[in-house]
């Protein structure tokens, strides 16, 4: 059974419109205290968190009526980071955490990721049961009714809850005192919260990206467009910055020079410092079909191994938890520290990251030229009317295999589609960044004639 809403993050899409609408979203947070009632004795306690986007007031009233609908007690907790609200969920023994967000869409979008109890995103077959509840009968039956009706109540610590938690994951015998940050918060979901975590650890903070208005959310800020950041690094000649995205789950940091450094740099210096300190489980790090050859060779070097997964961070921490490993992560900056947190937390990723500089006593520039050596990597992205399996797009695959024939061992050829656009994304790589990118182009162009020349379906 194929899912229907959910895709490699949840629900995502246009807002008010199609999946994301607010009958969809009240049918979910039913579904969802449905689904509690079920396994547990007492009465429901599900938390709900969002975003800044304007129609999180519309979502996140739907999806706690259609809680309230089923008896449950809803714990609102206003705008925060996603891993917030899996923190909140595991922490105030909830039964399950819904998080309004889009992520890094823009602002016209939005999306529902829902946690489990023990704070973990739901499992495929569990959305598939979520999903059978939505277009089913059953919530329709026995709604509980007089005093059993459910109600709502504003989570007013919230944001210190979470501020809380991430400063623990600071070494306690370290401070921020004298490092100079700038954080961008994409005027998204951390816009309260990463500013106080560092500045209540000592530092000098410079903020950007936290004033949202609803509509502005990832607009040429955050991790996104991470020049931003870079930009006010240099003006204000800081030792680094930290770009969140919308929901905060991933961050992409800036160097003292304002130079990007992307997940699998950040992945490269964690995971190393962890294997010489026998800290990374079974010497092993989990990272998608995306990362660069280069992690690869960095954890080599150190006699540590890559395990790659499919896209989403969701299926990094399977493959983590299935194979017991503690560290795992994408290039996008969805970053996963099991020791720490059941998810992707850009803030305490930033963590880790500030701890390594302060006992290294180096510069990130340093620190991120030295640890791994980027094998040349091209990402070309094209919208395509239908998503047609590769199978079905013979002069596509023939693009395909020969650019893999002209690489051999020397790179790597990826073309999947996007988990929650409607795009073909070719990533190759190789010696040559020149001659890649006409092959990914090629392959591209081919796929967009084949799907423009084929029939619409039906």
């Amino acid at each position: 059974m194929s899912r229907k809403l959910f895709g490699t993050d949840g629900i995502r899409g246009l807002a008010n419109r199609g999946d994301m609408s607010p009958e969809v979203a009240f049918r979910i947070g039913a579904a969802i205290a449905y689904q509690a009632r079920q396994r547990v004795k007492h009465i429901p306690r599900i938390v709900v968190g969002k975003d800044t986007r304007l129609s999180g007031y519309l979502f996140e009233t739907a999806v706690a009526s259609g809680i309230c609908t089923q008896g449950g007690e809803v714990l609102l907790s206003g705008p925060l980071p996603t891993p917030a609200i899996a923190h909140l969920t595991t922490s105030m023994r909830a039964d399950a955490g819904v998080v309004i967000s889009a992520s890094h869409n823009p602002y016209q979008d939005n999306g529902i990721k829902i946690f489990g109890s023990d704070g973990f995103k739901l499992a495929d077959e569990v959305e598939q049961e979520v999903e059978a509840l939505i277009f089913g009968s059953e919530l329709d039956k026995n709604r509980p009714t007089k005093t059993r009706v459910g109600r709502a109540e504003r989570l007013d610590d919230a944001p210190g809850r979470y501020v809380a938690f991430v400063k623990a994951s600071f070494p306690s015998e370290l401070t921020l005192e004298g490092v100079r940050i700038v954080v961008d918060a994409a005027h998204g979901a951390a816009y309260r919260t990463a500013p106080l975590v560092f500045s209540e650890l000592g530092a000098t903070t410079h903020s950007i990206g936290v004033k949202p208005d609803g509509k502005n959310i990832n607009h040429r800020v955050g991790a996104l467009h991470p020049e931003t950041c870079a930009k006010e690094v240099r003006r204000r000649h800081a030792d680094l910055g930290i770009a969140l995205d919308g929901d905060a789950d991933r961050v992409i940091m800036i160097d003292e020079k304002g130079q990007r450094i992307d997940g699998d740099v950040i992945m490269a210096l964690c995971a190393t410092r962890m294997l010489r300190a026998n800290r990374l489980r079974r010497r092993t790090l989990v990272a998608t079909v995306m990362s660069n050859l280069g992690l690869e060779r960095a954890l080599e070097d150190d006699n540590g191994k890559l395990l790659r997964c499919s896209v989403g961070d969701r299926y990094v921490v399977e493959a983590m938890r299935k194979r017991g490993l503690n560290f795992g992560g994408e290039q996008s900056g969805h970053l996963i520290f099991l020791d720490h947190a059941t998810t992707g937390d850009g803030l305490v990723a930033a963590m880790q990251v500030l701890a390594i500089l302060l006992r290294e006593g180096r510069p990130l520039s340093e620190l991120a030229s030295q640890v791994m050596e980027r094998v040349p990597q091209v990402l070309v992205n094209v919208t395509l009317r239908d998503r047609r399996p590769l199978e079905e797009l013979p002069k596509t695959t023939h693009a395909i295999a020969r650019a893999e024939k002209a690489l051999g061992k020397n790179g790597r050829v990826l073309v999947r589609w996007s988990g929650t656009e409607p795009k073909l994304r070719v990533m190759i790589e190789g010696p040559k960044e020149d001659r890649i990118q006409a092959m990914a182009q090629d392959i591209a162009s081919q796929a967009e004639r084949e799907v423009e020349a084929a029939p619409a379906p039906q």
